[in-house]
């Protein structure tokens, strides 16, 4: 089965294409690094013939409010048509957790119109939920960081290893459309702050971490489930400690 991953030569997407291509597929890895841009349309038509199954787990270059909700709506957009053009049976796109919790973040908001592009659309979809990865942990502080501490609020966090999270992305790509969504979060559920404080520790990174109620988590401040799944969600199973060991981090 030919399956397309947009966003295929990333983090995320260089791990779908692997696992999928180990499972007998034929898995195109489409990006602007291969020769296809979703925002411009060029190179779409050529790697959508005869795909079965597309993948999108593409990110926007930037996270500025304007710039990220651009990028969603017409990356999406063009991929939907070309999708209905080339008869793709099944659209998988990667989201966050928290998306429809969040309207004051602005990349929620994108993420949120983004799937409602998905939803609207005649393409039978489904939408995989991911917590945040734990190779974007030290992005996380070095956001938060202010004037040589990093302040980090104490609600809820649930990392995944990119791995799981690929996976689960294959998983769900070879199975029937959900029409609907799915959950993945790591295996291990942690304060925020805390979480920090002790990778931090791990990493030698010598920057104090503050507790702090009020502190942003890329722009916002998010509420105490706002970045956990549900009970009903799927675990990942690799522990955060087990992930540096094999990291070499």
């Amino acid at each position: 089965m030919k399956i397309v991953v947009i966003g295929g030569t990333g983090l995320i997407g260089s791990k779908v294409v692997r696992r999928l291509g180990e499972q007998g597929h034929e898995a195109v890895a489409a990006s602007p690094r291969t020769g296809v841009d979703t925002l411009t349309g060029e190179g779409l038509t050529e790697a959508l013939a005869g795909a079965s199954v597309v993948v999108d787990v593409s990110n926007a270059p930037s996270f500025e409010e304007n710039a990220v909700m651009s990028f969603f709506r017409t990356s999406t957009g063009n991929l939907l048509a070309a999708e209905a053009k080339a008869g793709v049976d099944h659209h998988v796109a990667l989201s966050v957790v928290g998306t429809h919790r969040w309207p004051e973040n602005g990349y929620f908001r994108a993420k949120v119109a983004q799937e409602e592009l998905i939803e609207k659309s005649s393409i039978p979809f489904s939408i995989v939920h991911a917590t945040q990865f734990f190779e974007f942990a030290q992005t996380i502080a070095d956001e938060a960081a202010d004037d040589g501490t990093v302040r980090i609020a104490p609600v809820r966090f649930q990392p995944i290893a990119g791995d799981d999270v690929a996976e689960t992305v294959a998983d769900v790509a070879l199975g029937s459309p959900l029409n609907g969504r799915v959950e993945v979060g790591g295996p291990e559920q942690y304060r925020m702050d805390e979480f920090f404080r002790q990778a931090m520790a791990v990493w030698g990174d010598p920057r104090e971490v503050v507790t702090d109620p009020h502190a942003r988590y890329f722009g916002s401040v998010p509420g105490e489930r706002t970045l956990v799944p549900g009970d009903d969600a799927l675990t990942g199973r690799t522990h955060y400690r087990d992930w540096l060991a094999r990291s070499g981090k």
